[in-house]
């Protein structure tokens, strides 16, 4: 699949019309939460359950998600029961690069990353969204050089917050 350009409000839309339960994660709740960096794919943790991967795999398929990476000689069937069988995939779609973790970094799934998320309204859309502790401690689970950088910004974010009393 060709680059495309990075469509987040599309697949977020898509996403929901599809009737998927998710929680953004990675750099777009950083994003949300008030994070300056820039992302260039949607990561989501959506619930494990086998109707909402059915729901999940639909909306994938309508973006004509396709793995990244997956050499050309080998096949993937896109469906309910193959989201359930990993933890973790990636895709490019016609609306750019999304990830899927059901078992993001700390070994937070939908459940845990829910019970203490927080909705944002993007033009009416309602996008449940990793709580910022939840993303920071993410982050530090990753560890990968960008998570590390990306620490010092949400640390800050934290920082700021605990100050004004927000959250």
């Amino acid at each position: 699949m060709a680059a495309t350009a990075f469509d987040a409000y599309g697949m977020l839309v898509a996403l929901s019309r599809g009737g998927v339960r998710f929680v953004v994660i990675g750099g777009l709740a950083g994003q949300l939460h008030g994070s300056p960096s820039i992302t260039t794919d949607l990561d989501i943790c959506p619930a494990s359950d086998r109707k909402n991967l059915d729901a999940l795999a639909k909306v994938l398929q309508g973006l004509d998600a396709r793995l990244r990476d997956l050499p050309t000689e080998m096949s993937f069937r896109l469906d309910g029961r193959a989201l359930a069988a990993g933890d973790w995939f990636t895709f490019d779609t016609s609306l750019g690069k999304l990830d899927v973790l059901q078992r993001p970094a700390g070994d937070l799934g939908y459940e845990g990353l829910a019970s203490t998320a927080v909705t944002y309204e993007l033009d009416g859309l309602p996008i449940v969204v990793a709580s910022l502790d939840d993303v920071i401690r993410m982050k530090e689970a990753a560890g990968r050089p960008k998570d590390r950088v990306e620490l010092e910004v949400l640390g800050a974010l934290r920082q700021e917050r605990d100050r004004r009393g927000l959250d």
